[in-house]
């Protein structure tokens, strides 16, 4: 079957792997129809990705068909259009023993620990398979991508009517802004890309964007008031991002790290106290996020449509990745397509 690998950073190959063997029970067999490319992939390839070893089949953000199944306790059958929920945890660690299986101790996500979906068949624990009648194969696969930032707006807690401000329009950045808006808060987005602070206004409807290369807290005084925002959400993983936020909560706020930095963090510890600031990472997602996520999308609460800048088909990715990684490409979300049969 055609795969994609990546071999070592910058380099991905197209090959002829074996086809897996049929599901083993608890197992299903998936044929591979969308595969999202995500911050990670870009780290991965670029030799930046904590966690990583070559070299790897990439691809965590999956639409996918099943083929065969053999768990009789699940409501899925061949031919279902699934969402696949790509973290693979023990069941018994400190972690899963507290319901929290997005951090569990042992926890390997496909694509990233383990070999993932850039293939044409892939075996999957069927009990992470989420299906929708309705959803579209690109909508599916952008399942993944939404609950990063549905479970960093669960872990913040937002509260009706509370400003929130969130930094970085990108991918992440975007999964969180629907939960901000359904918990009842009011957003603000902050990035350097005026292209990206368009797309908020134009698709998201977002009406506080700021162009973060400015002063940053003097402008969120003004929106709010002189309170500044109760919650801060920093999608970036850029460290200098990340520590500014320290300057742009209110006192008692609470900021919530999404983006991932491979390094240090520092701030000032005086000035953290003062303010009373609570400061959370977030990591994953959980099931019931994608549960939820499908049933919003197929509700109309959330609108993907605008989500997919770049597509290609899979013969032609390794072809046309160097398009897609260039400054002026203006990609948002780049889906690469597996064909049918």
């Amino acid at each position: 079957m055609d795969t994609i690998i990546l071999r070592q950073p910058g380099r991905f190959e197209l090959i002829d792997a074996p086809l897996p063997p049929p599901p083993a029970p608890g197992e299903a067999l998936v044929r591979v129809r969308r595969v999202g490319i995500c911050g990670t992939d870009w780290h991965a390839y670029h030799g930046r990705q904590p966690f990583f070893t070559y070299p790897r089949i990439l691809g965590h953000e999956l639409g996918v068909e099943v083929l065969q199944i053999n768990d009789p306790r699940l409501p899925v059958r061949p031919g279902d259009r699934c969402a696949v929920e790509p973290y693979l945890h023990c069941g018994k660690c400190i972690a899963c023993r507290a319901g929290k299986t997005n951090c569990c101790v042992a926890l390997r996500v496909l694509g990233v620990h383990i070999d993932g979906g850039m293939r044409q068949c892939l075996l999957v624990p069927a009990d992470k398979l989420h299906k929708s009648e309705t959803l579209s194969l690109d909508q599916l696969a952008l399942v993944e991508t939404l609950a990063i930032g549905c479970h960093a707006v669960n872990r913040a807690a937002v509260q009706q009517g509370e400003w929130v401000l969130v930094v970085g329009a990108g991918p992440i950045g975007l999964s969180a802004m629907p939960f901000v808006a359904e918990a009842g808060g009011h957003l603000i987005v902050a990035d350097v890309s005026p292209a990206r602070l368009d797309f908020c206004r134009r698709w998201i409807g977002v009406q506080h964007c700021i162009d973060a290369r400015q002063d940053l807290a003097a402008a969120l005084a003004e929106i709010t008031c002189g309170d500044l925002p109760t919650l801060v959400l920093d999608a970036t993983g850029n460290a200098q991002s990340m520590a500014r936020t320290f300057d742009c909560v209110a006192h008692g706020g609470r900021i919530v790290f999404v983006g991932l930095f491979q390094g240090e963090l520092s701030f000032n510890d005086p000035d953290f106290h003062r303010r009373e600031i609570t400061l959370l990472a977030s990591r994953n997602a959980q099931s019931g996020d994608f549960s939820r996520i499908i049933d919003l999308i197929q509700r109309g609460r959330i609108d993907t449509r605008p989500w997919i800048t770049h597509r290609a088909q899979h013969t032609q990715f390794v072809q046309t990745l160097p398009k897609w990684l260039a400054p002026d490409a203006g990609v948002l979300k780049a889906v690469v397509e597996f064909p049918a049969t």
